[in-house]
């Protein structure tokens, strides 16, 4: 056989597997890929109660003593965003937990863990007594959360969702709080605060009946979860858009401020395809009737949906301060890698 022959059965031979491996794997990639994913576009209002995985010291201050201000946290060594899982070896899972071991401690140290970057450390701290009497650490701690949003989509396979379009995060420090278990209801909507130049309007609204579902994750692109039972008023389903589909134009979002989930016209503005922030791009409403109503975008309507050229491409997700009619929005494709994270 000549070497020219050798050689064209070599390259044959590669061709044929690189041809393998493509067809082998093609399937799988077709499988997990959201192209074009087929969800129940939400709208409609959630509330959600949430407790913390661990206690998050969201500020360290001083104790007034006898002998003058101290920071007896904050001079042991716990920082901001420590989350406390420990005290003195026992768990503890509730801000009365930590107040009451602190306030109990009879002047002697207790001993911290906390999750720092992910990693443990223990830290002694000791306790000094205030001029109240009692045995204060300095430390200012949170262990739940509730609020108003709004569903951006829902699994019709899996009743799984996603709303918001941002994380909950701690309203002093603005970090992540890291999420132990949540629940979902349905909201009644009360009133609209309207927002306007320099003060944001907010959806008023009390939690409504049972428990509807429960929380999985708190991620900065959105919450997670799973329903037990539909939410009333949703139920159409539309393809989801990639990012390279949208596009600056016209668009519509959904919510329910007017009591039922209605369609109002934005306008999709600059993109920002690489923002990590839940500004991926901005959006301008332009809709008479909406802006009559709440004076723009308001609190309580992060995660409606945005709707163009029939798929679902985002969910809003912040107003601009200093003009309500202005804000953000992140990509679809976003929250649903997200979705799949764990």
């Amino acid at each position: 056989m000549s070497v020219s022959n050798k050689k064209t059965k070599r390259i044959l031979s590669v061709l044929l597997c690189v041809t393998l491996i493509i067809f082998t794997f093609l399937p799988i990639y077709a499988e997990t890929s959201d192209s074009g994913k087929e969800v129940i576009v939400g709208g409609c209002l959630f509330g959600l109660r949430m407790q913390t995985n661990g206690i998050p010291i969201v500020g360290l201050d001083k104790v007034e003593t006898e002998i003058g201000a101290k920071a007896p946290a904050y001079d042991a060594g716990l920082k901001i965003n420590d989350v406390i899982i420990r005290l003195n070896g026992s768990a503890v899972t509730s801000v009365k937990q930590v107040t009451d071991k602190i306030l109990s401690c009879g002047g002697r140290a207790l001993s911290f863990t906390v999750i720092r970057n992910g990693e443990e450390k223990v830290i002694s701290v000791l306790p000094l007594l205030a001029k109240d009497g009692k045995y204060h650490a300095g430390i200012w701690i949170r262990d739940s959360a509730a609020g108003i949003g709004t569903v951006t989509y829902i699994d019709p396979k899996t009743n799984e969702f996603a709303g918001l379009g941002h994380g909950i995060c701690d309203c002093d420090t603005t970090s992540l709080l890291p999420l132990s278990r949540g629940a979902v209801t349905e909201v009644e909507l009360n009133s609209i605060v309207k927002g306007k130049s320099g003060v944001p309007g907010e959806i008023k609204g009390s939690f409504k009946g049972d428990k509807k579902g429960a929380l999985i994750k708190n991620t900065v692109s959105g919450v997670y979860g799973i329903y037990s039972t539909l939410p009333s008023g949703v139920g159409e389903k539309m393809k989801t858009a990639t990012i390279n589909e949208v596009e600056p134009g016209e668009a519509v979002i959904r919510c329910s401020v007017s009591g039922q989930i209605r369609e109002y016209r934005i306008k999709i503005e600059k993109i920002s395809p690489r923002s990590n922030n839940g500004k991926n791009f901005s959006i301008k409403v332009i809709d008479d009737s909406l802006i009559e109503l709440t004076g723009g975008i308001v609190q309580g309507m992060s995660g409606s949906p945005i709707i163009q050229n029939g798929k679902l491409v985002g969910a809003v997700t912040h107003v601009t301060v200093n003009d309500p009619t202005k804000g953000y929005g992140i990509f679809i494709e976003n929250m649903l890698n997200s979705a799949r994270m764990q």
